[in-house]
């Protein structure tokens, strides 16, 4: 961190400080003894012309009882936490933001996968929990998501983002895999197609206009809607959620992730721009597209769609 960005982060940090102790009708006096400083030194940390140490600002946070991002400086809106949460737990072709610090919320994969599918605010996200379902399919606790999904409404949203990426781990399969990978892989298959297989949902209302569940936040008309829906991949279509977002985009997802894993850093100049964008380089171990056999695929399509709606992929 640069002299510039330290001075900021202090003065960022002593106006917080002091808003904290203001609101809680505290002198100076009381919380510098709380921290066992002199009232003269906590008064230059205050005025942001000095810091804590590491012990005395985990006591602040007792104290006050917040989390660190309270104290954050520089964050550049809620979906660059999702991002960095996003990338640690998986989806690591996604470039992570040094500048934004953990969010609590934030702390396990099931979280992320709630987040994500409730905010639906990023496309690229939302294809991104597929690696980070693969990678964490053992810490995840499908059942326990999904009646949290019930409580909001929202349960088809979870079986939908289940089933497009059994269908991506499918395909990860049937090119052929190293020996760990195609182990994780095989057993995210399993655990996906068993709760699809005990999912307690009735699919019988998926063609009711009612029953539409409109992921894409930028459907604003009836007529985007409508768009979407003429080119509504299967799995959306069987439970009622209304995207753009295809099977081959959570394909193309698990797979970035795969070959970034794969590849040394410093192949990765760049993070994929969205999703469908063009693939990066397959490792050695894996064939390319061009060796797989022949299938029907809706990726363009969808693709059209969705920069047809103007959908944010950052």
């Amino acid at each position: 961190m640069d002299t510039f960005k330290r001075n900021k982060a202090r003065t960022e940090i002593a106006r917080k400080i002091r808003a904290l102790r203001e609101e809680r009708h505290w002198t100076q006096a009381d919380l510098s003894k709380g921290l066992g400083l002199s009232q003269s030194r906590f008064s230059e940390i205050e005025r942001g012309q000095g810091s804590f140490t590491a012990e005395q600002f985990l006591e602040v946070l007792r104290l006050f009882n917040v989390p660190v991002s309270h104290f954050a400086v520089g964050q550049n809106g809620p979906g660059s936490g999702i991002q960095n949460a996003l990338a640690r737990l998986g989806a690591i072709h996604l470039r992570h933001r040094s500048d934004v610090l953990p969010s609590e919320r934030l702390d396990e994969a099931g979280d992320v996968v709630r987040e994500v599918l409730l905010g639906a605010e990023s496309p690229r996200h939302i294809t991104s929990l597929a690696p980070v379902l693969v990678r964490n399919i053992d810490r995840i606790n499908l059942n326990r998501l999904h009646a949290q999904f019930l409580e909001y409404g929202l349960e088809r949203r979870l079986a939908w983002l289940v089933e497009n990426t059994l269908m991506a781990v499918r395909d990860e399969l049937s090119v052929g895999l190293p020996r760990k990978e195609a182990i994780q892989y095989g057993r995210a298959e399993f655990m996906l197609g068993a709760f699809l297989e005990n999912l307690p949902f009735n699919r019988s209302r998926r063609n009711s206009v009612e029953a539409l569940d409109i992921l894409d936040t930028r459907i604003l008309s009836e007529k985007k809607l409508q768009d979407v829906r003429n080119s509504t991949s299967t799995i959306s279509d069987r439970w009622g959620i209304a995207t753009a977002l295809q099977p081959d985009d959570f394909i193309e997802a698990l797979r970035a992730s795969h070959v970034a894993d794969s590849n040394p850093p410093a192949r990765l100049r760049s993070p994929l721009g969205k999703v469908g964008a063009e693939k990066a380089p397959a490792s050695d171990h894996l064939p390319s597209s061009s060796d797989a056999p022949d299938k029907p695929s809706t990726r363009n399509e969808g693709h059209r769609l969705l920069n047809q709606i103007d959908m944010d992929w950052d």
